[in-house]
């Protein structure tokens, strides 16, 4: 399994890349495994701040939905156009292509708050 050194990781399985102020989310390796086939990607929060750990959108497998949230506070502000025609980019690249959505960050500390890489595969087992 894949856990780049670059990102940090929450508990929740979402995984989130700084660039500057902005900040891009997706769902780690290890949860795309364990959703399976992703069908569907459901965001409607663009343009809105949302306050970490708050959920920000659904994903759907071929059995399951899962709610995903928010690593740290800020404006959604853009949802990954690719996934509305392609939601299996989430299992083929999650840490590239398959990104979720850009975040202009509000409260950069709270970056500080979240798992390393070696954290996460803890967590994972």
């Amino acid at each position: 399994m894949n856990f780049p050194t670059n990102l940090k990781y929450t508990k929740d399985h979402e995984w989130i890349r700084i660039e500057g102020n902005v900040a891009y989310v997706g769902i780690t390796d290890y949860a795309q495994g364990e959703l399976g086939e992703i069908v569907y990607v459901d965001i409607t929060t663009e343009g809105e701040t949302i306050d970490k750990e708050e959920v920000f959108g659904t994903i759907e497998a071929v059995k399951t939905v899962s709610d995903l949230f928010m690593p740290v506070s800020g404006e959604v502000s853009e949802v990954n156009p690719a996934l509305e025609d392609k939601p299996e980019l989430v299992n083929e690249s999650p840490y590239e292509d398959g990104w979720l959505i850009k975040v202009n960050l509000s409260n950069p500390a709270e970056i500080d708050a979240l798992l390393s890489a070696s954290d996460y595969e803890q967590l994972i087992g």
